[in-house]
This record gives C-alpha cells, sequence and structure tokens, in this order.
C-alpha cells in the first residue's frame, strides 16, 4: 500500500494520503485529510459531489496505470499475486462512505487497505453503488441521470454497460466478504455486526428487480 500511494503523489493524483512511517507500536502513520465523510444512510451527495468523485476515479485510474512492479504483490484479498496485462490496482472500495467532502466538494479518498489488481470498471461500479446510490430504492429517473452524469465524467463506459457491472461487481463484493470472515481477517469480521454479507446479497437481489425500470428511464 504504501509503495502505492507513494506512486500516486509521484503522479500529482490530489486527495491520496502521505504515509509518513511507523509509530512506536508499529501502527502506521499517515497525513490527515481535512473534511468529513459521507453518512451513506442518511445522505445523498449532490450532482456536483457525484461527479468529482467520478472524475476523481478517472484520474486515479489513470495515474495508476503505469505502476507495475516487478513481481509479486501481497494484495490483502488477493494474497501474492503479479498483475495480469488488462489489470491495473484497483481501489476496490470507493464507496462514498470513503470520500471526504469538504466545502461541499469531494477532496479525497480514503480507506486503501483493499486495494489490489483488477479491472477498472469494477472500481466504477462499486462508486456507483453507494455514490449514486445504486443500494438504496430512489426514483428511477433520478438513478438515470445520476448514471449518465457518472459515466460521462468517467468516460469509460455508458449507463446499461455499468449497470451490468454492478451485480457482477457487488455479489464479488460479498463473497470476498464472506471469505475474509472465513479465514479469519478481522475487520472483515467486524462486517458481521452490521449484517454483512448477507445485507449486501439483499440488497443486490432487490436491485436487479430495479434494473429493468432503471433501463427504461434510461431510455
Amino acid at each position: 500500500m504504501h509503495e502505492l500511494l507513494a506512486h500516486l503523489r509521484s503522479r500529482g493524483l490530489r486527495g491520496v494520503p502521505e504515509v509518513e512511517g511507523f509509530d512506536d507500536d508499529g501502527r502506521e502513520i499517515l497525513t490527515y485529510l481535512e473534511g468529513r465523510g459521507v453518512p451513506v444512510d442518511d445522505e445523498i451527495v449532490l450532482d456536483s459531489v457525484l461527479e468529482e468523485a467520478g472524475r476523481w476515479l478517472r484520474d486515479f485510474h489513470d495515474a495508476v496505470d503505469d505502476f507495475r512492479p516487478v513481481g509479486p504483490r501481497v494484495w490483502r484479498q488477493a494474497g501474492e499475486v503479479e498483475l495480469e496485462p488488462d489489470q491495473i490496482i484497483c481501489h476496490h472500495d470507493p464507496g462514498a462512505y470513503n470520500w471526504i467532502i469538504q466545502g461541499g466538494h469531494f477532496v479525497a479518498m480514503i480507506d486503501w487497505d483493499m486495494a489490489g489488481p483488477g479491472d477498472p470498471l469494477q472500481d466504477l461500479a462499486f462508486l456507483a453503488w453507494t455514490g449514486v446510490p445504486l443500494y438504496r430504492e430512489i426514483p428511477d429517473q433520478d438513478v438515470a441521470r445520476r448514471l449518465d452524469l457518472l459515466c460521462e465524467v468517467y468516460g469509460e463506459c455508458g449507463p446499461f454497460t455499468l449497470l451490468d457491472r454492478v451485480v457482477e461487481r457487488m455479489t464479488l463484493a460479498s463473497d470476498r466478504i464472506a471469505a475474509g470472515i472465513e479465514r479469519g481477517d478481522e475487520g472483515l469480521a467486524n462486517l458481521q455486526k452490521v449484517g454483512e454479507p448477507q445485507r449486501t446479497r439483499d440488497r443486490v437481489a432487490a436491485f436487479r428487480e430495479r434494473i429493468p425500470a432503471i433501463q427504461q428511464a434510461l431510455g
């Protein structure tokens, strides 16, 4: 993670913490990023904030594209693997709860511990899940408008393609949580307290039922 964050800062990517080393107890020290978090169950971010987050994700993927370490690296979810030619290092958890907002604007992304090899559209799908949001039921026309905004600023795919990727990505997320619990990952085990991974599985099932109406709203 430290190698990755150093690379991103060297590429001028804004909104990432800087590693300052370790304290006497072996805990890593990162710079503090000023702002507030997003309580995703109580707040839907402004269209402008969603656009800023989408642009930042595009900037991140562009900045990380040439981060190709020689030999394998150990990633929390993937283990010791090398990057495949068609992969980049994804954040893998760019939900709105990991955004930092300051003065009504998206300014940073935190919680990089899940980063690892993947497909960039996996990150975009994950961002849409809580950023649009897709995991909650909001008016279909609002979903369609915000999907269009997000795809336009990211610039890699259209909203229909993104919808297709969301079910795949969030199913993978619930499977990874279950696997982490099974192997004794303390952080992922803590998610059991909020009903994971079944909570996400139930939300994905409900989202599947809404997809036809969202597609109709998209035209």
